[in-house]
């Protein structure tokens, strides 16, 4: 499953990414995309979002307020054994400025274990060594087995309050957890020329591509990788 953070009042962003991961499958798993904030707090949020509800059950909404940096990550993953009505092999947390493609994706992890797993790109953003620090939040995958751990143990819970996503690289660090770590550069990366050397050109193996804040970006990933290819108008 793919857990998108994002925000109650992104409406048309989060149909936009409706439509983007809608059209994608692999063939080796089945991906489901959940879009996830705090708890609402406008009137009109909550008719809006009922509806979303209805119409396509892909929100999950957790018991917090909107934040960054103090505990959005950790009640996320903690919730999730509790909000989901089965258990996954792997939970990813992603940010709603990245493309992920479905299909590179799932045949990255299917040499790769099912449990401990510690999978994304790792900072800091020259390093090839998936122990060195911590995986960047554009968007980082667990093991179910880790889920269930943050949710239960004292460490996370004692220490939420920072910069979540290299938080977790610190809990598993304390816990002894995520012995098998996987950073998958070149395949995922920030959009060309937006963040240094964390960013490279398109390459045709990509997973991942973070960092799109324009429609123009989104545009040329989605002509690059052919996401709307045989349709001509």
């Amino acid at each position: 499953m793919i857990g998108i953070l994002t925000r109650a009042d992104n409406y048309d962003h989060r149909h936009f990414l409706r439509l983007v991961y809608g059209v994608q499958s692999s063939p080796l798993a089945t991906i489901h995309v959940k879009f996830v904030f705090c708890s609402l707090t406008k009137p009109e949020q909550r008719a809006l979002i009922a509806l979303e509800m209805l119409r396509f059950d892909d929100i999950l909404i957790l018991n917090c307020t909107e934040n960054m940096n103090n505990g959005k990550t950790y009640t996320y993953f903690s919730s999730l054994p509790r909000l989901l009505p089965r258990k996954y092999d792997y939970i990813m947390k992603a940010d709603d400025d990245v493309f992920i493609r479905f299909e590179p994706l799932a045949l990255s992890l299917k040499a790769l274990p099912r449990v401990d797993l510690y999978y994304g790109f790792v900072i800091p953003c020259a390093s090839m060594d998936p122990f060195v620090e911590y995986m960047s939040g554009m968007g980082f995958l667990l093991s179910w087995d880790l889920v269930k751990w943050i949710g239960s143990s004292e460490i996370p819970k004692e220490t939420v309050v920072g910069p979540e996503d290299k938080l977790v690289g610190k809990w598993f660090k304390m816990g002894n957890k995520a012995k098998n770590r996987f950073s998958n550069k070149p395949a995922m990366y920030d959009y060309p020329g937006t963040n240094g050397r964390c960013s490279h050109e398109l390459i045709p193996e990509t997973v991942a591509v973070h960092r799109l804040k324009r429609w123009d970006q989104w545009l040329r990933v989605l002509e690059y990788f052919n996401v709307i290819k045989g349709l001509k108008f």
